[in-house]
């Protein structure tokens, strides 16, 4: 097996552990993140309705980037996606990395969440 596949599947595998204990409610929905080469995307989601209450990502031509795969596009992403989530009136978030490392861009992107106002 090439080494990109192992990688895929390893992270595959530890996302599941993570959505093992990981789930949005109503109350309390879920900030998941995925992160590509070239960019990053966030979502707040009610797990229990099904349903995508914000959206967010560095290919929004909205947030004006020059550079989509830095850790500035993530703290941009991370700082619309709180914004997006308050006007959908979430407050509190339950934070899924996807499993990536809290590391690096998905760190950004949880700073700046928390800075626009998201508690987690």
């Amino acid at each position: 097996m090439d080494r990109q596949k192992l990688k895929t599947r390893r992270r595959h595998r530890r996302k599941v552990g993570i959505r093992r204990r990981v789930s949005g409610t109503s109350s309390r929905p879920r900030l998941t993140v995925f992160r590509s080469l070239s960019h990053i995307y966030a979502q707040v989601i009610d797990d229990m309705s099904g349903r995508t209450l914000a959206a967010a990502s560095s290919r929004d031509g909205a947030l004006k980037l020059d550079n989509t795969g830095n850790t500035q596009a993530a703290a941009a992403v991370g700082k619309a996606i709180a914004e997006r989530a308050k006007a959908a009136g979430v407050e509190q978030v339950a934070f899924d990395r996807g499993g990536f490392a809290y590391h690096g861009r998905v760190k950004a992107l949880g700073d700046a969440a928390r800075e626009g106002g998201l508690k987690f």
